[in-house]
């Protein structure tokens, strides 16, 4: 299955996330492809520690491939090429993570046929030989995000399943954005349907994960005062009004990434030896970033919009 990561700011969460998503999957056996289609911030390799590629490779990076450059594009053994300690040790029964890096000072390109083919090209491969492909993309209505569109609504990936996670921040601005980003005239659906997709069809696909969601009730939060308390109650009730009323409401989201110090300042991949061993980080976060793994193909948890 074909995952594309989307979200209309920077800043969400969508790459750190994603980048542990495939992480927790990698874990269950699942091989698993990370592609950075962030072409502007080629930056997944530092949330995977791997040195040489934190801003993208010098050679036969994506950008590089859908250009024409070169045959195929780079692909970077995380297990092998890490330097996190505990991931450089590969944990058993552990599946295959691979990372395909973007280009350093690469950025947003306009697509044509040719390149579309190399996309479709790469995403049937990779659909072929990984369990799960995670593709992130450019923040924006980006043009990766519109090659990705067309890719899809291609006949000769007609019976490829796909999926996207369109992420966003728990505030007034970030849900206004993610909903445009979605539902307005130029955004996603309406971009694939002008592409051929079915529009419920696509719909469908569509699911949001909320990143850095405070908790009121939580003990991170419990030192305030009670009027503070009734000022993020009341800031949250509304944004759930917000969300409903932009079509991105509980309905439609696979899941809630707790608001995360490590993921705040770190944006690192979080391990159990991070919950229990070192206690940098929350259970809660673990437990979030496990569980929409597992949604992510699971149709039960998918659901219906």
């Amino acid at each position: 299955m074909l995952v594309f990561a989307a979200s209309d700011k920077g800043g969400t969460g969508r790459s750190v996330t994603s980048a542990n998503l495939a992480y927790q999957r990698a874990l269950t056996g699942d091989h698993v492809a990370y592609v950075d289609f962030d072409f502007g911030s080629p930056t997944a390799a530092a949330v995977f520690d791997v040195p040489g590629a934190m801003r993208g490779v010098a050679e036969r990076g994506l950008h590089s491939y859908l250009e024409g450059e070169v045959p195929e594009p780079a692909r970077i053994d995380v297990w092998r090429q890490t330097e996190h300690p505990l991931l450089h040790a590969r944990p058993n029964q552990s599946g295959r993570l691979a990372l395909l890096p973007g280009d350093a000072g690469g950025g947003e390109f306009v697509t044509g046929e040719e390149t579309l083919d190399r996309c479709v090209d790469l995403l049937l491969r990779l659909n072929g030989e990984f369990d799960l492909t995670i593709v992130d993309l450019s923040a924006g209505r980006s043009y990766a995000v519109d090659m990705v569109l067309a890719a899809t609504a291609h006949p000769r990936m007609r019976y490829v399943p796909f999926r996207w996670l369109v992420f966003h921040r728990w505030t007034r601005q970030h849900v206004i954005a993610a909903a445009g980003l979605v539902h307005k005239e130029h955004g996603i659906i309406r971009g694939g349907v002008d592409r051929g997709h079915d529009e419920e069809t696509l719909r469908g696909a569509v699911r949001f994960v909320r990143a850095a969601v405070p908790d009121p009730d939580s003990p991170l939060w419990a030192q305030g005062s009670p009027a503070q308390a009734a000022w993020m109650q009341s800031c949250d009730d509304s944004l759930r009004r917000l969300a409903s009323e932009h079509r991105i409401g509980d309905s439609v989201v696979l899941g809630a990434v707790p608001l995360e110090p490590v993921l705040q300042w770190r944006e690192q991949l979080i391990t159990e030896e991070d919950v229990l061993s070192t206690q940098i980080a929350n259970k809660e976060t673990l437990e979030a970033l496990e569980e929409i793994a597992r949604r992510l193909t699971d149709d039960s948890c998918w659901g219906r919009p």
